[in-house]
């Protein structure tokens, strides 16, 4: 029996990005589906639900994407409302890459520090990724601030995490690179997310804190986001801090993608969304 995986993508096309790693993580057929809504993703569901027996229910997949989160998140739950009973699939979120991305980067601080306790700051992190990505460092128990140039914006990304997470984020406003310079001053860890080809540290503004221990580049495109960061960079020591780049840790982003692909097939009953697949990712972090 093949193993299907169905597509649900909120934007305008499926993403190619998400098709190539579904079929490395042993999808036998990518069915992409774009637009997705929580008012026309029933039919679709309802497909995927219905058409297996019991046992063999477990060879059909949701995989849910596009670039907006908080539309993925209203999927998600228009998705799982359908199941019932044993009449259900297994379904993953990773819209623009939240999950998976965060996930590694997080783990990879993790596996580089303790950070209980620890001052966090994720610069730019209104975006997908440095949503979830605050959200799992203050479930780790950090002290997480989050950074956006308009303090509306901060705001409204840390009330999200704070409904979705439990979990409380300072918002802060910083515009500009002196701005986010003072914000990390007593930081202990700096994951920043911003948008490719921004940058948003200069490397004076970093290297000679005493407190920061771990910095993580979420930008492969140059200008990187923390300028003295390699985006290679895998745990290597610069200035006396441990630095992970984009392509550093997205080693560890593209396994976990493709190992939460292959685990949608295990069972029909899974739903993979960021704690789920931050805890796939600390073990294959630790491994």
């Amino acid at each position: 029996m093949k193993k299907l995986l169905f597509q649900f993508d909120t934007d305008s096309h499926p993403a190619s990005f998400d098709t190539v790693v579904a079929y490395d993580g042993g999808a036998d057929h990518v069915i992409g589906h774009a637009n997705l809504t929580p008012d026309n993703v029933g039919p679709l569901v309802d497909g995927t639900i219905f058409t297996r027996a019991p046992k063999d229910k477990k060879n059909t997949a949701i995989f849910i994407g596009g670039s907006d989160l908080q539309a993925g998140e209203a999927l998600l739950a228009a998705v799982t409302a359908r199941f019932f009973a044993d009449f259900r699939v297994s379904v993953m979120l990773d819209s623009n890459g939240s999950n998976t991305t965060a996930a590694a980067g997080v783990a990879r601080i993790a596996s580089s520090t303790e950070v209980r306790g620890k001052r966090a700051v994720v610069l730019a992190g209104t975006g997908p990724v440095g949503q979830r990505a605050a959200a799992l460092l203050a479930k780790e128990g950090a002290q997480v601030v989050l950074t956006s140039r308009a303090l509306a914006r901060a705001r409204a990304a840390c009330e999200a995490m704070k409904r979705r997470f439990g979990v409380e984020i300072t918002p802060v406003e910083a515009i500009d690179n002196a701005a986010r310079a003072a914000v990390i001053e007593d930081a202990h860890i700096v994951f920043a997310t911003g948008a490719a080809g921004v940058q948003l540290l200069e490397e004076s503004q970093w290297r000679d804190l005493p407190r920061l221990e771990v910095l993580v580049d979420a930008n492969a495109t140059p200008p990187l986001g923390i300028e003295g960061v390699d985006m290679m960079d895998r745990g290597t020591e610069r200035h006396g801090k441990i630095c992970w780049g984009a392509i550093g840790f997205g080693t560890l982003k593209l396994a976990v993608h493709r190992a939460c692909i292959a685990k949608l097939f295990e069972r029909n009953d899974r739903v993979l969304d960021a704690e789920e697949i931050y805890a796939i990712a600390k073990e294959m972090a630790a491994a």
